[in-house]
Formats: structure tokens, C-alpha cells, sequence
């Protein structure tokens, strides 16, 4: 079987009609002026004789790709969402965006994402603070690569040109004093250490809440790796007798909460009060509905694209923050609300 000759620019040419260079010119998006019905009679060639353009070596010629990296933890829940909004104002920008996920930090699949990337010749690398470890991503950025982290405190200056994060901590904070302002004299944060620097956030937050708002106030912590939610929360009615406020990783932990609270017949919000964080559709199709923070994943795309973005182009200005932060929106439901 004879194999089937690849259309080059030489054939889109003569069957438009037209110089190479104006070929070239068009589906390159040259900067040489060229007439709409040039262009459109160049594209329908094109189109016609199936031709593809070899992106790789089109970007080894312009000493750019216009390809952004991204790597997040996993594709599901709010990484997913993430990364539907890097990539439409990635698109926006100009830029295409190639996703991919650490599969939980598996050191064989980092290693072949960065090769891929490095191969790729991607323009620049955008790094959730859980998808990689340190040394691996300074591999690529030693390659020359700019990398803007999301939720990445305090990462060296050596690996990453800054971060946009979550205002995790100052939530977390607020929702202690949220929680104690509605009358409860015990604060308890449900949080999952696997989250490593997330998780670390959001204690912080805690920490200070407490401090501020809740000083001398009974107050602890559990893990979910080693909780039974039932045991748990009869644990929490024995030893306290006034209302207990829950502040919870996330909505999926405040939805087993609540779960528990309800089969234990634990009357929302008068004996106990839950908050959650990331305002996840289990937050508000739940019942009672789930007190939770709402993530800015618009503003955080934005943010993140401009500044890759900014570097790429030689416009970072000197002002510019290096660590952004974006607070979240508090949205109350019926695990906070009491009855008028």
C-alpha cells in the first residue's frame, strides 16, 4: 500500500494560487498585510487538500510556541473547573493550553509530564502547589521555562516567577469568627492532612481566628484519615455542653458531617453549626444546605494568565506582587442560619 504524501505549503500555493510567502504568511498569522479574500482563498486551500500545520517546527522557527503547561493534582471536582478557566483566558490570550495531571504526586508520571513539556518547547508552565514536588519543577524552570504557581506559598524565588493563591487562611479565619458570633463557645476544625500546604492554610486560618475572636475558647482538631464521623460527633456532644461550630476541609467533608449529624438526630444549626469550603453543588443541593466559601476560579485564571503572560512579553512591571492572594465569598445556607 503506497503511502498517502503529506500536503505541504508548496501545494496549498499552487492550488490558491499564491506565493509560498503568502501561505506561510496567513497560516502563521505573519505580521505582512494580506487581503481578506487572500486569506480566505489560503484557508480554503488548505482545507480543502487537508492540510496541517507541524506546530512544533512552526514554533522552532519563531523561537515560540504559544503553548502554555498547565499540571494540577487530579481532573475531577475544582481542579477540573480550574482548569476550564485557565484555559479559556488562555485562549483569550492566544495561547493554547495542555493539561495535565500528577496522578498524585506519581514520581514516574512527573517525570514524563516534564519531558513531554520540555519536548514541547511550551512557552510557559502554570503548577498547582500539589501537583509537583520542588526539585522536579525547578528541572524545568532551569530549562528557562517561567512558571507562575497556583496555591504555592512560599515556593524559592529560584522556581517560580510568583503564585496567585486562595485567601484559604483569612476564610478560615472568618469563619471562626462567623461560627463564634452565633453563639458557639466550642471550635472544632475537621481538616485532611494528605492536603499537605492546603491543608496547613487552613489551620492557620483557624489558629488565628481563634486567637482574634475565640481567645481562651474551647477549640480543637481531628484528621479524616482516622475518624469515625458518628463516634466523632458523639464525642463532641459528651464533652461540650454549649453549641458546637465545625469548620470542615471542604464540602465533601462538611456533607459527611452533616450526614452523621443527621442520622445521630443532632438538631442544624442549634446544637452544632458546619461550614465548608469550596461551595461545591453537595453544598447546595444538600439539606440542610451547607455554609461554604465560594472559590474565585474566574479572577484566579485571570490573574494567573496575566501574569505568565506579562513575563513572557518583557511587561512585568516592578510593582507587581509577587504572591497574589484572592479572597473567597462567604455564602450562608441553614447550617449557620438560626431560626428568627
Amino acid at each position: 500500500m503506497s503511502k498517502t504524501k503529506q500536503v505541504t505549503i508548496v501545494d496549498v500555493a499552487e492550488f490558491a494560487g499564491v506565493s509560498i510567502a503568502t501561505v506561510s504568511n496567513v497560516l502563521n498569522r505573519g505580521g505582512i498585510r494580506t487581503s481578506k479574500e487572500t486569506i480566505r482563498k489560503v484557508e480554503l486551500a488548505a482545507d480543502e487538500l487537508g492540510y496541517r500545520r507541524n506546530i512544533m517546527a512552526a514554533g522552532l522557527s519563531r523561537k515560540k510556541t504559544f503553548e502554555i503547561g498547565l499540571i494540577i493534582p487530579g481532573f475531577k471536582s475544582i481542579y477540573g473547573t480550574l482548569a476550564e478557566h485557565l484555559q479559556l483566558e488562555a485562549h483569550h490570550a492566544g495561547y493554547h493550553l495542555t493539561v495535565f495531571s500528577s496522578n498524585g504526586l506519581n514520581p514516574d508520571i512527573e517525570r514524563r509530564h516534564l519531558e513531554i513539556l520540555l519536548q514541547r518547547r511550551v512557552d510557559g508552565l502554570i503548577c498547582h502547589g500539589l501537583a509537583m514536588g520542588m526539585e522536579a519543577t525547578r528541572s524545568i524552570v532551569n530549562q528557562g521555562t517561567p512558571l507562575v504557581l497556583i496555591n504555592g506559598w512560599s515556593w524559592p524565588e529560584d522556581i517560580s516567577i510568583g503564585s496567585v493563591n486562595l485567601g484559604i487562611a483569612g476564610a478560615c479565619e472568618q469563619s471562626c469568627k462567623v461560627l463564634i458570633e452565633r453563639g458557639c463557645t466550642a471550635i472544632c476544625y475537621v481538616g485532611h492532612k494528605g492536603s499537605k500546604i492546603i491543608d496547613e492554610q487552613r489551620r492557620i486560618g483557624v489558629g488565628e481566628g481563634i486567637r482574634k475572636f475565640g481567645s481562651g475558647l474551647l477549640h480543637e482538631s481531628a484528621d479524616i484519615q482516622e475518624l469515625d464521623y458518628e463516634l466523632y460527633l458523639t464525642s463532641l456532644e459528651q464533652r461540650h455542653s454549649g453549641r458546637i461550630g465545625i469548620i470542615a476541609f471542604d464540602d465533601n467533608i462538611a456533607l459527611k458531617l452533616l450526614s452523621a449529624a443527621n442520622k445521630l438526630q443532632i438538631p442544624i444549626p442549634e446544637r452544632m453549626m458546619l461550614i465548608g469550603v469550596n461551595n461545591d453543588y453537595v453544598a447546595i443541593n444538600s439539606y440542610p444546605g451547607i455554609s461554604s466559601w465560594e472559590i474565585p476560579y474566574s479572577d484566579q485564571a485571570q490573574a494567573v494568565i496575566r501574569k505568565l503572560i506579562n513575563k513572557l512579553e518583557g511587561k512585568s512591571a516592578e510593582d507587581e506582587v509577587r504572591e497574589m492572594e484572592m479572597p473567597l465569598s462567604f455564602l450562608e445556607r441553614d447550617t449557620t442560619k438560626l431560626p428568627q
